[in-house]
């Protein structure tokens, strides 16, 4: 079956509440008074009916500026969020990198977050066992994998998350302003593996804000604005319009 993404007229909606941790006293008072404006919150519309085909080949990258909706377009397309209406098509195995490291628990060991983390991913026990090895081999941290993560810098949390994002050759690649992590020698590595990895999925979508490197990687680029589609199209046209923008606010 193609891979391929579809979504129809998806929206998703957060609330803000206006006092979102209020006092005992203030909790008291409100269940004494009746009053409810402690309670008082907003929706909004972090995405606002986004129809959008993504097809084999594509090379999407979005722009757009802080709160456009960007993240949030690439988790509920990945199925972190779920659309407040609309609907979505996913087919094809999702590689998300982003927020790498997420679902880690501090108290476990490196090696048993590698089991863990690949649970979340949609992954065995008996598949995480298989692939174990290469993801110490790549992640190069030795014995420091039997250590609980609470314990690791911020390099070597990095080297293990993206080591184990990275182990298997998606069909949709998902990047989020995740292109490199560690130190110099594996700056160089894990970016020959991206790129590797962005070579031969089928659908490649980044998020960024280096306007160079979309270009580079896209052959198609989406600017959002306020969880709107603005345009959709030639990488250089869409890019000059996403710098307008930029240059209005400066």
């Amino acid at each position: 079956m193609s891979v391929y993404i579809k979504l129809d007229r998806v929206s998703v909606k957060f609330r803000i509440y206006h006092n979102p941790s209020p006092s005992l006293k203030d909790t008291a008072v409100n269940w004494v008074t009746g009053n409810k404006k402690l309670n008082d919150y907003r929706d909004f519309f972090a995405l606002h009916e986004i129809t959008l085909n993504i097809n084999p080949g594509d090379r999407v990258g979005f722009v757009g500026l802080n709160g456009a909706g960007k993240s949030t377009l690439l988790k509920t397309i990945s199925g972190i969020y779920k659309p407040h209406q609309g609907k979505i098509s996913v087919v094809g195995r999702i590689t998300p990198l982003m927020e790498l490291g997420a679902g880690f628990d501090l108290e476990q060991t490196g090696r048993k977050n590698i089991f863990l983390n690949g649970a979340l991913l949609g992954f065995s026990p008996a598949e995480m066992a298989e692939k174990e090895a290469k993801i110490a081999e790549f992640s190069e941290l030795g014995d420091f994998l039997d250590l609980p993560v609470k314990y690791y810098s911020s390099g070597m949390y990095g080297r293990l998350a993206f080591s184990i994002a990275t182990m298997t050759q998606p069909e949709i690649l998902m990047i989020d302003e995740v292109f490199a992590t560690g130190d110099g020698h594996f700056v160089e590595k894990s970016t020959q593996r991206i790129q590797q990895m962005v070579e031969k999925s089928s659908i490649l979508i980044v998020v960024s804000h280096d306007s160079n490197q979309i270009l580079r990687l896209c052959n198609r680029v989406i600017l959002l604005d306020h969880g709107n589609i603005i345009l959709d199209g030639d990488p250089q046209e869409t890019i000059a319009q996403y710098k307008q923008k930029l240059a209005s606010i400066r």
